[in-house]
């Protein structure tokens, strides 16, 4: 009973496990085409289905960011921040913190996430870059930041974000390019098979002619036989004489 109650469970969480990842890959997918409505909804209902998943708040968090929702965006991050371990995630988490508090114009909370990303991951040259950003527009008066640098800024992310999206395009052209090339080579060898099968079993004009004269030989040769066995016959007969 207890073996049963446990396979029963298993099969529910991997269940719940499925769930969870195909309705993730959704809402990376919309994402990718930038409709974040879209990939918002798909991946607040991947949390419904698995509150404690990480890449369902993760990818919300992007999502809301993408969508100037930045003090929602700020919430999915900071509750991340309080359950993550692993301190290169930790350092991804706060740089996205540092990002979202910067465009919600709360440059003091941005420094110390931007500080707090470069404690987990000191080589992170976008959070050291981004750090400096925010000090100096808190130096330049505190009005949070320069609207064209951030809208440039902001550019900057759509067209990484364009370049990862041509560049999983031009990987499926590859790929089906590829599978068009194999397929038809596939094609040539079959022909080529079938080609070579017809060509085996087909006679050239020569070998017609010498198989011709051959089967006319041998039937000369019955022929002649056949008149020696009438010879020998005819001799062999017994003549009674007259009397």
């Amino acid at each position: 009973m207890l073996t049963s109650i446990i396979f029963m469970a298993l099969g529910i969480v991997r269940l719940v496990a499925q769930e969870e990842n195909s309705t993730i890959r959704s809402g990376n997918k919309k994402y990718k085409e930038k409709k974040y409505e879209e990939a918002e909804v798909l991946y607040k209902k991947a949390i419904d289905v698995n509150p404690d998943s990480y890449y369902a708040s993760h990818n919300l968090g992007d999502a809301l960011f993408r969508q100037k929702k930045y003090d929602e965006a700020v919430k999915e991050f900071k509750i991340l921040t309080t359950k993550e371990k692993d301190k290169m995630r930790l350092a991804g988490l706060y740089y996205n913190l540092g990002n979202s508090y910067l465009f919600a114009s709360k440059l003091d909370e941005a420094i110390d996430a931007y500080k707090s990303a470069l404690r987990n991951n000191p080589k992170d040259m976008e959070a050291k870059y981004n750090l400096a950003y925010a000090q100096q527009q808190k130096k330049n008066g505190g009005q949070g930041k320069n609207d064209q640098d951030k809208d440039k800024k902001d550019q900057k992310d759509d067209k990484k974000q364009d370049q990862q999206n041509k560049n999983d395009q031009d990987q499926d052209k590859k790929d089906q390019q590829q599978q068009q090339q194999q397929d038809q080579k596939q094609d040539q060898q079959k022909q080529d098979q079938q080609k070579a099968g017809q060509d085996k079993n087909k006679i050239s004009k020569e070998d017609a002619q010498r198989m011709l004269e051959a089967m006319q030989d041998d039937e000369k040769k019955t022929q002649e036989k056949v008149r020696e066995q009438q010879k020998v016959k005819a001799r062999s007969v017994r003549i009674e004489k007259e009397w």
